[in-house]
């Protein structure tokens, strides 16, 4: 069984599973964008330099990455734009990854995009779970996917969202806890994060 990475390492290890981390990631939104419906986007969303008040720096933009492999018009899609970012925060490496356009059904949108981690490979060791962080109207869903990337397990919880507009999807690490058990995760906390994050992100269409 692999051993948990030593402190000095910790770089390295946040390079590694960051990668793999977005990849889940953006398996989610592939599977997601056949969902979305014609019609043109309320609100957009933005990759920036930090997150939740300075506390998350961006090492990464994903956003021409992720575009490439995410189609842009689908049988339901028209017109969708997708961005993301990895972000760094100590031991900690966060991916962020969104679209915007018009999404018909965001319920199912947010089950989609669970699937389509799953099927990128790995466990939703966690199953999906409303949280609303402050009693807000717009829920966030979250849950701990468990995977193994070059012999290590890794422990990744995350939250999603999907509304009329825009999509966003969570997914965070930590190199000093990398095989957490799932169940010790506070996922309360993070839904707050995320509902911090989304509102962060997500600017109107015009500004």
């Amino acid at each position: 069984m692999a051993q948990p990475p030593r402190k000095s390492s910790t770089g390295k290890v946040l390079g590694i599973v960051g990668g793999a981390v977005a990849l889940v990631v953006v398996g989610g939104i592939v599977a997601a964008v056949a969902l979305s419906g014609a019609g043109g986007p309320k609100y957009k969303t933005v990759v920036p330099k930090t997150l939740v008040d300075g506390k998350y720096t961006l090492t990464k933009d994903l956003s021409s990455t992720a575009a490439a492999q995410v189609p842009r018009n689908g049988s339901n899609t028209h017109d969708m734009t997708t961005v993301g970012g990895q972000y760094e925060s100590g031991s900690t490496s966060l991916v962020l990854l969104s679209m915007y356009g018009s999404v018909s059904d965001p319920l199912e949108a947010v089950k989609q995009t669970i699937h389509g981690m799953e099927s990128s490979g790995g466990e939703l060791a966690v199953p999906k779970q409303e949280e609303r962080p402050h009693g807000t109207k717009e829920p966030v869903y979250c849950g701990v996917f468990v995977k193994r990337q070059m012999g290590q397990k890794f422990t990744a919880p995350f939250c999603t969202w999907a509304d009329s507009s825009t999509t966003g999807n969570v997914m965070e690490t930590d190199a000093e806890r990398i095989d957490a058990d799932p169940f010790s995760v506070d996922l309360e906390a993070l839904a707050e994060k995320t509902d911090r994050i989304r509102s962060e992100i997500k600017v109107p269409i015009g500004k």
